[in-house]
């Protein structure tokens, strides 16, 4: 029986076929792969969804309508049990204007856009709002599709706690313990949902809601590990792709995926440190030294020092500002300039010169649902190392080469314990049509330059990848590089893409 109410059986497009198409519609190199007809406005196709208002908790904005898609619980069972998707569409502002659907491909993994044509949507140039109807989803797993949980403690969910923090002597004894921990009560309180939950099974899930909307090809938004749940759709579903844009991509090699993101941290934050340092150092409410040399062993001596010495914190979970609490708070913090002031503030109260800001409460409801789709998504695309004396030589050696990130981006997590993986990983190639633009910011923390680099070598003549000369995380409408942003509203709204790769 169906998990949820109202649900409708649809059939899965067969990847064979997808395959099989897949070498005969490569476009010319440069090609912008429009659809045909794509000077003239397409009419919204009729679509099976029953759309109505959103959750409160999605939106307030009533031009935004939300619908379920039906998916099968296991695709080598289609007609079997069906769960549930949630997507969100905001129709074309100018329907004269309207070329199909640009489907926003959340990061995460366990992030939602089912806000985002109206959050993140609402940066988008206007040409683009005319241009297409913007759509976003929970995946499945997320709260507002069929949930899972791992069931957690409250001090398990914060983002400190989350990521393999080393102890400040180098061992990862605490971490083999969290990592176990986890596994344990994923394994006891996920049900079936959670088995099915990777990247191959998204990028079926994406297609099904394709058919749901009625139409024969989708554009793409994705930003972040929504460019390789995007690179994979691309790859078994080439045909059913339009204009196609990768926002911030990681490293797809099939051997790492998701471990190979993690470690890329200690890349990304070293490229990104010196935009904050140079930012400390100007005259203002944050300066915290005198030149920008100064900033980085600033940020050294205090994270040692909290290591020792925590400072009390009021209603935050952990009650405390320590260590990891300050690195935690650097890496999240270097995603865009706006939130440089917040790693600022908690430097400046680690020296008795500001106050602790209030702490925000935790959304346990939602990270419940969020730390089960990002560790099944993570531990179920690929296997993990099991030796926990790998694990240990690889921290001392990151925290030798990258100590701002003290090891963490190479130690043991849950995946290390979790049961092995049911599917193979996706190989992105560059057996496709020629329509991916790519887009990257040069200082990015999280998808370092390095990452994208070689997801475009992945992707060959597939993609042009424009690289941007900024700091963050995410591009697109993020940056406000007026060049990046016009490359890409240019190759969505007019099909033009540049001819080589390029900088802006």
């Amino acid at each position: 029986m169906p998990i949820n109410r109202r649900r409708s059986t649809l059939l899965a497009a067969p990847l064979v076929a997808a395959a099989a198409l897949a070498s005969t519609l490569v476009a010319a190199p440069g090609a912008g792969a429009a659809a045909p007809g794509a000077g003239a406005a397409a009419p919204a196709p009729a679509s099976s969804l029953d759309w109505t208002a959103c959750a409160p908790d999605v939106t307030q904005d009533p031009r935004l309508r939300c619908a379920e898609v039906a998916v099968p619980l296991d695709y080598d069972r289609p007609r079997g049990e069906q769960i549930t998707l949630t997507v969100s569409r905001l129709r074309s502002e100018r329907p004269e204007s309207r070329r199909g659907v640009l489907l926003m491909i959340p990061g995460g993994p366990g992030g939602s856009s089912l806000d985002g044509p109206v959050k993140r949507g609402a940066k988008l140039p206007q040409s683009v709002r005319d241009a297409y109807d913007v759509v976003g989803f929970a995946p499945r797993g997320l709260t507002h599709s069929t949930p899972v949980s791992c069931e957690l403690p409250t001090a398990s969910l914060t983002p400190v706690a989350l990521r393999p923090w080393p102890a400040a002597d180098g061992s990862i004894e605490r971490n083999v313990a969290f990592g176990r921990s986890l596994a344990d009560s994923c394994a006891r309180n996920g049900d079936k949902v959670l088995r099915s939950i990777s990247t191959r099974t998204e990028a079926r899930d994406i297609d099904r809601i394709r058919q749901a909307l009625g139409e024969r090809k989708l554009s793409a938004w994705g930003v972040s590990y929504g460019t390789y749940a995007g690179a994979v759709y691309a790859q078994l579903f080439p045909h059913r792709t339009d204009r196609w844009v990768l926002d911030s991509s990681g490293d797809p090699d099939p051997k790492r995926v998701g471990r190979g993101w993690l470690a890329n941290y200690s890349r990304g934050v070293e490229d990104a440190f010196p935009d904050f340092a140079h930012w400390a150092a100007q005259p203002g409410e944050f300066r915290l030294a005198e030149t920008p040399e100064e900033v980085r062993p600033l940020f050294l001596k205090l994270a040692a020092q909290l290591d020792r010495e925590p400072i009390p914190w009021k209603n935050a979970t952990p009650a405390e500002l320590n260590g990891d609490v300050l690195r935690t708070t650097l890496l999240d913090g270097l995603y865009t300039r706006d939130r440089f002031p917040r790693i600022a503030q908690l430097m400046l109260a680690a020296q008795g010169k500001a106050e602790l800001p209030a702490a925000a409460p935790l959304p346990v409801d939602v990270l419940q649902s969020t730390t089960a789709v990002s560790a099944a998504t993570l531990c179920n695309d690929v296997s993990w190392p099991r030796s926990l004396s790998r694990y240990q030589r690889d921290v001392a050696a990151d925290r030798e080469r990258y100590p701002l990130t003290a090891g963490m981006p190479v130690n043991v997590m849950t995946c290390a314990f979790w049961d092995a993986p049911q599917q193979r990983p996706v190989r992105v190639t560059d057996e496709g049509p020629s329509n991916v633009l790519m887009i990257q910011n040069l200082r990015d923390p999280s998808t370092p330059h390095a990452g994208g680099l070689r997801m475009r070598r992945a992707l060959g003549d597939r993609a042009r990848l424009v690289t941007v000369d900024a700091v963050g995380h995410g591009s697109y409408v993020n940056t406000g590089n007026a060049c990046g942003d016009r490359t890409v509203t240019d190759y969505l709204v007019n099909g033009e893409r540049p001819a080589h790769d390029t900088v802006c």
